[in-house]
């Protein structure tokens, strides 16, 4: 087994690790204690190197002769001992030190060991800088500019804009000042340009948002024209955005393109969003063939939902169906980078759970939610706005629509799109097709089911069929128990069964759940109004005031209520908030002039009244007013041409041509006054107050006409007689009469249309404005989605005109649909 080993051979070569074992006995300290010279050192002075003077003979040990190599011969110590740096048997002594540390003359003397001199004391103290010094006037000076300028900053995000004006200027000034000193002081190399550049910039902002364009552009021209501030150019994005606003869109064009040249191209967001610029400034100026190529490259370089949407506007602005549709798939292809899986747990692990429960509404989670949502807002805004055009109808158009969208990612905003077809079908007052629709939707699972259903009810609720509504309002609130529509539209069911307590109950449920449905705060206060609990109902009404502070249909209500509460002088300030609104709207400006009236104040009333007739000359109360108060104030001739329009509008009833027959009469034109109780005669031959004026004036004219008029007059009262015998016999015990007169005018024995009795018959005629009672018709919009608006959205209860049927407060269920079931 040994064969195969081989002992390597003695030879006669320097081994390379000799002498490492190999000790000098001069560096062995262990043997110090047997050296008798060493042990005398030590205790005595006798190891010190003697002094060498010419008096010490000379010994047979040379003094060493030091060679530039190093190598000396020496003389050997008086004891023996080789010197320090001697050579013995070949090996050189290591240098010692000629006294220990510490260790000198002044210890003989009584002085104490002070290695460390610690017993000079402390240090003195450093020289205090000089605070006149002008260096420290600068840097004092730079910290003061730094400071407005976070102050700028501050009250800018705060939103005192002119108060962050002011700091900037301010900086801008000390900054100037720094800079001189600095100058005096230094060489120009050493100015900030840092601090400057800030200075300037803050202050060209602080000029654009407090709308003081030209100086904000001087002042970015100041930063762009200076060389030595690098990539000052991107600044020009801000000077097209100026541009921008003061529509001078040719150069807002210019510097974006100058701001696209200065940006590198590895800067892709930043390009991107200045191409965006441009597309927008080229859609403002009208020019969709420059902005299609902007937002194709950019939908080809790095495709954004507003990119893709704006691209959508710009191809149905220059009618292109094809492109339009490319589009819109290129909108819906967006990424949105949402990972919803990471906010549903995987396992059971408690941990994970509380991680998944914490990100779950993170500010992150916050920003992925808007960012989905105004997707979708883009995409169903893009869908109802080419649906009707991409194809022969709009049925066809959203058909696509919402097969294109099915394939996509936003697969649930199909069923909204479908809702949407049936809203359409409502605008262009196809019920039927949407009902059909609807009805589909209300099959499906339980958000679009609670959406449809509460389109439905409150379908049903404005074509008065109150069964089917509240049959729809009750799917409605048992798929979403949470959707405040849905609860509102229940409760104006239950409303107009007169069950006031229970649809109460409804519509604070539905505030419970969303505390800006105005609807349902709208409609609480009309139910309180209906219970008679004034002070509730204002108070609900005043609250929804704070929210919609221009709401005519709010004021109005308040106003009412104020009335209601005998407060007519209240009630006449909220009215004349109303006509601020809506200066235009006649029953309003009535209800002021009937106010007035009341107060006795004629010359208001009349004010209100003629502004009334003015707008809308058919409200026969207010026509009636009218000729009132001129017969009061004997202007009978102007009197005469509004019961005549009253003649016109209510051609049956006979009261009106008496009455211009009467102010015929009083003015002294009795041959006028003649032939119109003749006319009115020949229309109304039972009339008994005909009869009498005409048989009256044809005694005072001398006619022969009288006595056949007096005839006639008599045959009347008997008949009269006998008709009011043969009522009385019927009825036992009936107070009712029919020996009234029909006519209003008075007779020639001095019974004058005098203001008490028109202000009675006004008083019994005039009632509350119609229509001020009944509950909003809620829609579904907020539980379909915020993405679209939904035309059944909440019906605004306003004061009705004179042209609408005017209802009785008590008949709630007999108001007239009108043209505005559907309201833009």
């Amino acid at each position: 087994m040994m064969q195969n080993v081989h002992l390597a051979p003695e030879t006669d070569e320097d081994d390379l690790y000799s002498g490492y074992n190999d000790y000098n006995p001069i560096y062995d300290i262990e043997e110090l204690e047997n050296d008798a010279a060493f042990q005398q050192a030590v205790r005595t002075s006798h190891g010190g190197r003697p002094p060498i003077t010419a008096k010490i003979s000379s010994t047979a040990v040379t003094r060493p002769i030091a060679t530039g190599y190093g190598s000396k011969t020496s003389l050997a110590s008086s004891i023996g001992r080789p010197m320090t740096g001697a050579i013995q048997d070949g090996v050189t002594r290591p240098m010692t030190a000629v006294r220990a540390a510490g260790f000198t003359k002044a210890a003989l003397r009584g002085s104490a060991f002070d290695p460390l001199s610690q017993s000079r004391g402390p240090a003195s103290p450093l020289e205090a800088k000089k605070k006149d010094s002008p260096e420290e006037k600068i840097k004092q000076l730079e910290k003061e500019v730094n400071e407005l300028v976070e102050e700028s900053c501050i009250a800018n995000s705060c939103g005192d804009l002119k108060l962050a004006l002011e700091k900037a200027k301010d900086a801008g000034r000390k900054e100037r000042v720094l800079v001189r000193q600095r100058e005096q002081v230094t060489t120009p190399e050493n100015i900030n340009l840092d601090l400057t550049y800030s200075v300037l910039f803050n202050l060209a902002s602080q000029y654009s948002v407090n709308e003081m364009y030209a100086e904000a552009l001087n002042t970015y021209q100041v930063i762009v024209k200076n060389k030595m501030f690098s990539n000052a150019g991107i600044l020009k994005m801000n000077m097209g955005n100026i541009y921008l606003k003061q529509r001078n869109y040719s150069k807002a064009i210019k510097f974006y393109r100058m701001a696209l040249d200065q940006v590198p191209s590895v800067n892709k967001q930043m390009r991107i969003k200045i191409m965006q610029n441009i597309g927008v400034t080229f859609i403002q100026a009208g020019q969709y063939s420059d902005a299609i190529n902007s937002y194709e490259h950019i939908m080809s370089m790095a495709p954004n939902l507003k990119a893709g949407y704006n691209l959508t506007i710009c191809y149905f602005a220059v009618g292109d169906r094809e492109k339009m549709k490319k589009a819109f798939q290129k909108l819906i292809t967006v990424p949105l980078e949402i990972d919803e899986d990471k906010y549903i747990s995987p396992s059971d692990d408690p941990h994970t759970n509380l991680v998944t429960e914490a990100i779950k509404n993170d500010h992150l989670r916050q920003m992925e939610r808007e960012r989905k949502a105004m997707a979708e807002k883009y995409i169903m805004t893009s869908a109802k706005l080419i649906a009707p055009v991409i194809e022969t109808s709009f049925a066809a158009g959203y058909d696509w629509c919402v097969e294109v969208v099915k394939a996509s990612q936003y697969v649930e905003l199909a069923n909204d799109l479908e809702i949407n077809k049936a809203v359409t079908y409502l605008r262009q007052k196809d019920y039927n097709q949407a009902v059909e629709i609807l009805k589909v939707l209300e099959k499906k699972d339980s958000r679009v089911k609670s959406a449809a259903a509460t389109n439905l009810s409150a379908l049903y609720y404005m074509g008065k069929d109150f069964a089917q509504a509240s049959s729809y309002a009750d799917i409605a609130v048992n798929s979403d128990r949470y959707s405040p529509a849905a609860l509102t539209n229940k409760g104006n069911t239950v409303f107009a069964n007169g069950d006031y307590e229970k649809a109460a109950e409804f519509y604070k449920e539905a505030l419970r759940n969303d505390s800006s449905c105005t609807e349902a705060l709208y409609n609480i206060g009309l139910t309180y109004e209906k219970l008679n609990r004034l002070d509730e109902a204002l108070d609900c009404f005043l609250k929804l005031h704070a929210i919609l502070r221009n709401s005519a249909e709010v004021l109005y209500q308040i106003a009412n209520i104020y009335e209601l509460m005998e407060n007519p002088s209240q009630a006449i300030e909220w009215l004349m908030q109303v006509v601020s609104v809506i200066p235009t709207d006649p029953q309003v400006l009535s209800k002021l002039g009937e106010l007035y009236d009341r107060e006795g104040d004629k010359s208001q009333a009349f004010q209100y009244y003629y502004e009334s007739y003015r707008y809308f000359p058919c409200n026969i109360e207010v026509i009636e007013w009218l000729g009132a108060y001129y017969i009061d104030t004997q202007f009978w001739e102007k009197a005469i041409q509004y019961f005549e329009r009253a003649s016109l509008i209510q051609p049956t009833q006979v009261k009106w041509q008496l009455m211009v027959a009467s102010c015929f009469r009083r003015s002294g034109n009795y041959q006028k006054a003649l032939d119109t109780y003749k006319d009115t005669h020949r229309k109304f031959p039972e009339n008994v107050e005909c009869l009498r004026f005409l048989v009256r004036l044809c005694t005072d004219l001398g006619l022969k006409d009288a006595q056949e008029y007096a005839r006639k007059l008599k045959r009347l009262e008997k008949m009269k007689e006998i008709r009011e015998q043969r009522i009385k016999s019927g009825r036992d015990g009936s107070g009712g009469s029919r020996g009234k007169r029909e006519g209003s005018a008075s007779g020639d024995s001095g019974q004058n249309y005098s203001a008490s009795s028109k202000g009675e018959r006004l008083s019994a005629r005039l009632r509350a404005l119609p229509g001020t009672n009944e509950p909003y018709e809620s829609s579904s919009n907020k539980e379909i989605d915020a993405s679209y608006v939904d035309p059944l959205g909440p019906q605004i209860e306003r004061p009705k005109t004179a042209a609408k049927k005017r209802i009785d407060e008590d008949d709630f269920a007999d108001e007239e649909l009108g043209d505005d079931l559907l309201p833009e």
